[in-house]
This record gives structure tokens, C-alpha cells and sequence, in this order.
């Protein structure tokens, strides 16, 4: 008779138990939870604003990259090839003077014509041209007139140096030489890398190998 009241107090205590020991656990679990899901969804949120504020910027640079193109600056090319062009001339007519004064005769003077004629068009032709930024047309024009004085000038010098006979120091004649020699090469390169000329590329060569042939079997 006792029975029945007994085993309805134990599974009244074991429910009580259960309860408590869920609730403890629920209790246990709910700040992890609590803390866990704010933070993962600030930090997605913080990854997707760093990938939407950075893409732009690197999609900026790169546009920016591209857009930037290796473009002369006429103004610079002018003064540096303008004091190039008359520092020529000035060399050039100086060396002359220095060579006919050394040993001034009527023969000798013949050392004054090429440089004479040289810095009448490097004054009077090429250096206008040069020097004008404006244009870049003049400044191509110039320097190739400029590149064809300093290949002439450095004619007479070698002429004068491979000649048996000289009434002033061949050394004069041989910096001379060398003072053309570096006009024409600066007056060239302004011409190559401001692109005022192009020099035509080279074809494509035939493929003769197949395909993957490096790669192997």
C-alpha cells in the first residue's frame, strides 16, 4: 500500500533533479552563446568593411598605375638640350681659336671653317628649334640637325688627327673629338627615349618547337 507513494516521491525528485541540472547547464551554456555570436558576427562584419574599403583603393591604384604613361616634359628636354646645343658650339669655336692661335698662318686657318660653319647652325638654326617647347615638331628637327653637326664636327677632328702634318697639338684636336663624340650620343638618346624617333621592332621569330615541349610527357 506504501509502495505506489514512494516511487511517485522518487520520480518526483528525479525530475527536480534533472531540471535543476538542465537549468545549471543552461544557465552554464548562455553567456558562451551570449559572447560567441555578437563577436563572430562583428568580426564578418569587420572583414566585409575592410574587403569593401580596400578594394576600392587597390582598384584605384591600379587604375591610377595605369593611367600614368612615361609622357617628356618639353620644357625640361628644351633646357637640357638647348645648353647642350650651344655648350657645342662654344667648345667647338673655342678649340678652333685655341688651334689657329697657337700657330696663326693663313693655311691654318683652314681649322676655322668647320667650326665656324658648326656654330652658325647650332646658334643660328638648331638652337631656335630646340628650345622651343611648344613645339615639338622644332625640337625633333633641331636635335636631328644638331646630331648631323656633331657627326660632321667629329669628321673634321679625325681628319685633322689622321693627317701627317699639324701646325698646333693634335691633343686639341682629340678632345675636340671627344666633345662631339659625346654631343652626338646625348643629342641621339634625347632623341630615342623622349620618342621624337622609334626605331621599328623586330618581327616575331617562328615558334619551332610544339607545343608543351618543355614541359614532358
Amino acid at each position: 500500500l506504501h509502495s505506489k507513494p514512494r516511487k511517485s516521491r522518487s520520480n518526483d525528485n528525479i525530475t527536480m533533479k534533472l531540471t535543476k541540472i538542465i537549468g545549471a547547464c543552461a544557465l552554464m551554456l548562455s553567456p558562451v552563446f551570449a559572447f560567441t555570436g555578437p563577436s563572430s558576427t562583428r568580426i564578418a562584419s569587420k572583414t566585409f568593411s575592410k574587403d569593401v574599403t580596400v578594394m576600392p583603393n587597390s582598384q584605384a591604384i591600379q587604375r591610377q598605375n595605369q593611367e600614368l604613361r612615361a609622357t617628356p616634359d618639353l620644357e625640361v628636354v628644351a633646357l637640357v638640350v638647348g645648353q647642350e646645343n650651344y655648350g657645342l658650339a662654344v667648345v667647338a669655336l673655342g678649340e678652333a681659336l685655341w688651334s689657329f692661335l697657337e700657330a696663326p698662318s693663313f693655311s691654318h686657318a683652314r681649322v676655322l671653317v668647320p667650326a665656324t660653319v658648326a656654330a652658325v647652325v647650332l646658334c643660328a638654326v638648331s638652337g631656335p628649334m630646340v628650345t622651343n617647347a611648344a613645339d615639338p615638331a622644332a625640337i625633333k628637327l633641331g636635335l636631328e640637325i644638331a646630331t648631323g653637326v656633331s657627326v660632321g664636327l667629329g669628321a673634321s677632328y679625325v681628319a685633322r688627327l689622321l693627317s701627317p702634318y699639324s701646325p698646333s697639338a693634335k691633343e686639341i684636336a682629340f678632345f675636340g673629338l671627344i666633345v662631339s663624340i659625346a654631343g652626338f650620343f646625348s643629342f641621339s638618346q634625347n632623341l630615342l627615349v623622349d620618342e621624337f624617333v622609334q626605331l621599328p621592332g623586330l618581327p616575331q621569330l617562328p615558334n619551332i618547337f610544339p607545343e608543351n615541349f618543355f614541359q614532358g610527357s
